[in-house]
């Protein structure tokens, strides 16, 4: 329970996918980029020589993510996911777009909650390894958590009922047909659907609502390449499907050790037998930092 080994793994698997999937859109180039370069006073032809150099850098911190997270590596990708995100607004995009890509900074937001903040600069560039997951911990990232998953579904159904994106050529994918999107338009129903997915996610988090959002947002994104786009657009929304798998093993989390503690409690002998706790990594098992080592101690 102290190693939570596969709430890592989702985060860094989702942080990576983003910035991949942005990363080879910098590679190749994408002219939808431009106005964002305007936003800072770059000129067109100097963006389009930036994009190539933005795009490796993105895939080389996913890789270094996958492999080794480095703590100040996720700062900069939780700056720079959240940078990014604002620039569409600023550039004329609307509100929606910040929110909808809130997987791209809340979930290496929840990422660095996880490992924890360095305990010295050194330490920020350092490989260090996750402290335990404490009850206090797990609550901090279960609303980090929380709040991405319900602002991107806020913020992509914002599309369908404010902005009305034509998503015609999705719902092709699944067999309508543009005469009967004329006669009964989905992107609205839709849009209120996602909205009304967000406010139960930030009210009422079970499992099975976290996982259904977590198909969801699957589902509905693979329509993106299914529907002629490039791989890369469902790659980039890899903070879209982590934040809900990684909010639910959380919550799964949280009941395991609510349930361990209540029975703990009951089952204990007497307040004055002595605790043994193993200490490694600066950490004791129950989470607090007592320095470096590895011993046993009453």
């Amino acid at each position: 329970m102290t190693n939570p080994s596969t709430l890592q793994w989702i985060l860094r698997v989702a942080v990576a996918a983003c910035f991949i999937g942005h990363g080879t859109f910098g590679v190749i180039t994408k002219a939808a980029w431009v106005p964002y370069f305007a936003v800072w006073g770059i000129p067109e032809a100097w963006a389009w020589n930036l994009m190539p150099v933005i795009g490796v850098a993105d895939i080389l911190i996913a890789v270094l993510t996958v492999v080794r997270p480095v703590r100040a590596v996720v700062l900069y990708m939780v700056f720079w996911g959240f940078q990014t995100a604002c620039l569409r607004p600023l550039a004329g995009q609307g509100i929606w777009e910040l929110l909808e890509r809130a997987g791209n900074y809340g979930v290496p937001l929840a990422l660095l909650c996880l490992l924890g903040a360095g305990r010295s600069p050194a330490d920020w560039f350092s490989a260090r390894p996750a402290p335990p997951l404490t009850v206090a911990r797990a609550a901090a990232i279960a609303w980090v958590l929380r709040a991405t998953t319900a602002l991107l579904l806020i913020g992509h159904g914002g599309f369908g009922v404010v902005m009305h994106k034509d998503w015609s050529a999705y719902a092709a994918v699944v067999g309508f047909d543009a005469a009967a999107l004329r006669a009964h338009p989905l992107t609205p129903l839709a849009g209120w659907f996602e909205c009304a997915l967000g406010v139960l996610v930030l009210a009422w988090p079970t499992r099975s609502l976290l996982l259904f959002v977590f198909v969801w947002k699957l589902g509905t994104e693979a329509l993106r390449p299914l529907a002629g786009e490039p791989i890369w657009e469902f790659l980039e929304r890899g903070g879209s499907y982590g934040a809900p798998l990684a909010l639910a093993w959380v919550r799964s989390w949280q009941s395991t050790a609510a349930g361990s503690a209540s029975h703990g409690s009951a089952a204990r002998r007497g307040d004055d037998e002595p605790v043994r706790l193993l200490v490694r990594d600066g950490y004791a098992s129950d989470g607090t930092e007592v320095g470096t080592g590895e011993r046993h101690a009453d």
